[in-house]
């Protein structure tokens, strides 16, 4: 390939010039493609090649001369779409993608300045987990307005790959014990770390929710109905009244329900005021006690 030398990066009166853009130097060495020594034709140039041309090319230069720069920058740009793949992993995080390529392409860089080819590690392999660590640490430390415990959060990752494994393998969305068996796993485990992994962002329970008319959080809540606790008392109270006698059974609803006085229900059943007395005083004791009616 075509080597740019730096007596052609100076101009025709013999000042130094600005060395060209990195996307120009992507440009140039993937038309040159790689010569074959022995029939001399040209191969294309992909971006495994180019990277590990780049570097051997980084290696040679001295860090002042403006030209390691460009060429680190070419370096950064053929990887980018590294930090994309990396980057799709956290899709089902609130945060914008953008955001998250952004914070991946530090981690690049810094993988990229690291690097040490003599190594024999393929660079994507090396630059992978920097990137990945880079993000994880963002969401870590700058996204989450809760606490969630460091486990947990480690675990979400294992989880969300597994989820994405499963759903492609199953074509559907899995279930926790197939993730559970999955990581091998407890299922309580699974269902902490699914909780915990969207756990981002507080709600504001004064906040309007579009999608509930416009309803605040606050206004949905449920809250303690005093009648609550009546209602086992009424059932116990309809279970006891079926045991009575008719007649007994409707002096309780004459009183308690159509709230007649004693005189009223003595002349609504034809007998003494002080019969009814009687009557209602043994009525309910028997419903007090919760014993069956006796004759």
């Amino acid at each position: 390939m075509s080597v740019r030398t730096q007596d052609s990066a100076r101009g025709t009166d013999g000042e130094q010039s600005a060395p060209p853009p990195a996307e120009s130097l992507v440009a140039e060495l993937k038309a040159a493609g790689l010569r074959d020594r022995q029939s001399g034709t040209r191969t294309p140039v992909d971006v495994r090649t180019l990277t590990r041309v780049l570097f051997e090319r980084l290696g040679e230069l001295p860090p002042e001369v403006p030209e390691r720069e460009r060429v680190r920058a070419a370096l950064i740009e053929i990887n980018v779409p590294l930090v994309r793949y990396a980057a799709t992993r956290f899709r089902s995080r609130s945060e914008p993608m953008e955001d998250i390529v952004q914070v991946g392409t530090i981690g690049l860089i810094n993988a990229i300045d690291r690097f040490d080819p003599g190594r024999g590690v393929q660079f994507p392999t090396y630059a992978l987990p920097t990137i990945l660590g880079e993000i994880k640490r963002y969401f870590r430390d700058n996204v989450r307005t809760m606490h969630v415990p460091r486990r947990l959060q480690e675990l979400w990752v294992q989880v969300s790959g597994a989820m994405e494994e499963l759903t492609v393998t199953h074509g559907r969305a899995p279930k926790v014990p197939e993730i559970a068996a999955s990581l091998r796993i407890p299922e309580e485990d699974v269902r902490a770390c699914l909780d915990a992994g969207r756990a981002y962002n507080a709600a504001s329970l004064e906040a309007a929710q579009e999608h509930e008319g416009g309803l605040a959080l606050l206004d949905r809540l449920g809250y303690e109905d005093s009648a609550l606790a009546d209602v086992e008392h009424r059932d116990m109270v309809r279970h006891l009244l079926v045991q009575l006698p008719e007649r007994e059974r409707r002096i309780i609803m004459l009183r308690f329900f159509a709230n007649l006085t004693q005189s009223q229900i003595s002349t609504e059943l034809g007998m003494s005021q002080m019969h009814v007395s009687r009557l209602l005083s043994r009525i309910l004791t028997r419903l007090r006690t919760g014993n069956s009616w006796e004759e």
